[in-house]
């Protein structure tokens, strides 16, 4: 096993990464669905669900278990004689297997997309409820309509978000692309980014900041359904 080989597969494995968090997506992406369909009536759906999204937690969990044993024994390697190489598999392997006994159900819980899923769903539950106690009130339509197509543009493109994520710091919202890709331009220079929200006075705005919004995805969604876009 040569060291070259051994990154190329923590590099795949990083890639599986990306798969498995948008797969987690889209199960938070059905169980609101059946939420908005439903209610939380449907709770053995919802159950299978958030069983699936455990294991999708689990598998995120192994991956990054892997990836520190492999990080850890060839930096280890790497200190001592050539031959050590021999040893490197059965090393990473003793190495992952303690990482993995000390991972708990209570860990698997505590992955962000799992908490995510939970937020969401009770987020728009209540949501849900809320609409159908006011469904029967006079509203302006102009103004309520202009009122949700401000909320539901993007700060930096000046459109409607398609993905919005929203800033955990200062609860403002922008759509993925573009402030992924502002953030990789600004640090490219060496510069922070500041939240573009006008009034905000947020002037470091960080990936690990922000959260994809699978409720304002789907409230954007609706309205376009509703509006007639496409």
């Amino acid at each position: 096993m040569s060291l070259s080989s051994v990154q190329s597969t923590v590099s795949t494995l990083k890639s599986c990464q990306t798969d498995i968090g948008a797969c987690m997506d889209m199960i938070s992406d059905v169980a609101l669905g059946i939420v908005e369909a439903q209610g939380m009536d449907n709770s053995s759906a919802l159950k299978k669900l958030e069983d699936m999204i455990l294991e999708c937690s689990r598998l995120d969990r192994e991956i990054n278990c892997f990836v520190d044993s492999v990080d850890e024994m060839t930096a280890q390697v790497r200190q001592e004689p050539p031959e050590a190489m021999v040893h490197l598999r059965n090393s990473v392997k003793g190495r992952f297997t303690e990482l993995m006994a000390g991972v708990s159900d209570a860990d698997l819980q505590r992955h962000s997309k799992v908490v995510a899923f939970k937020d969401s769903v009770k987020k728009y539950a209540i949501q849900g409820q809320t609409a159908d106690e006011n469904e029967n009130e006079d509203l302006d339509e102009d103004i309520a309509v202009t009122q949700s197509q401000t909320n539901f543009i993007c700060p930096l493109t000046q459109v409607e978000m398609v993905n919005p994520m929203k800033n955990k710091i200062c609860n403002h919202y922008y759509d993925q692309e573009a402030v992924l890709e502002m953030i990789k331009v600004k640090h490219k220079n060496k510069k922070t980014f500041r939240c573009p929200k006008v009034g905000c006075d947020n002037k470091d705005v960080r990936q690990s900041d922000l959260e994809l919004d699978l409720v304002m995805k789907r409230m954007i969604q609706n309205h376009k359904r509703q509006s007639g876009k496409t």
